[in-house]
């Protein structure tokens, strides 16, 4: 197959579970915010289709569900979430590719993992102050604070159980859809 094609495909894939997903947990909100169920298909598209396709990926899903089921509502929520996650499948892809140079897949995936999540969260506050800031609110740093990291545990603790995991099984099924 094509690798643009397999790109594509995998892709789209991902896209549907990040559409998807949010109905398993989205009963109780709670639980949903709690878990970020969007997070694991953009951030293994990054890892299995490079960067740009995670970029895309994870820019589109929270505002195609929020436009389709008005769930995460668009303004601010959906719209931080947008690059949030896009930065999220960027950075995946892009730390996994200079990092599996250096070291094994597994170990480059961790610290890839590991520095998307804090770059992501950092892109989500300041996309946050700006839109909050636009619209005549505000986002202090306790608030960031609580929504990127203490508030996110047990997304954090789920992320980095299921998606270096998931990226081995997937690699040793051949579906890595690039070089």
């Amino acid at each position: 197959m094509n690798p643009n094609m397999k790109k594509l495909t995998y892709s789209a894939l991902f896209l549907a579970l990040a559409f998807i997903l949010p109905f398993f947990t989205g009963q109780i909100p709670q639980i949903g915010s709690m878990l970020s169920p969007m997070h694991l298909p953009v951030m293994l598209c990054g890892f299995v289709c490079g960067g740009p396709w995670g970029l895309a990926v994870g820019f589109a899903a929270p505002l195609l569900r929020s436009l389709t089921l008005g769930m995460p509502p668009l303004f601010p929520t959906a719209l931080a979430m947008a690059f949030e996650l896009a930065a999220y499948g960027l950075f995946c892809g892009v730390f996994y590719d200079l990092l599996r140079k250096k070291c094994s897949s597994l170990k480059a995936c961790y610290i890839a993992l590991a520095g998307a999540m804090l770059a992501g969260r950092l892109v989500w506050g300041a996309a946050q102050f700006v839109l909050l800031g636009v619209s005549g609110g505000s986002f202090t740093f306790s608030a960031f604070l609580a929504g990127a990291f203490f508030n996110a545990v047990p997304a954090i603790v789920v992320q980095l159980a299921l998606v270096p995991a998931i990226v081995t099984l997937l690699e040793r099924a051949g579906a890595r859809a690039r070089t």
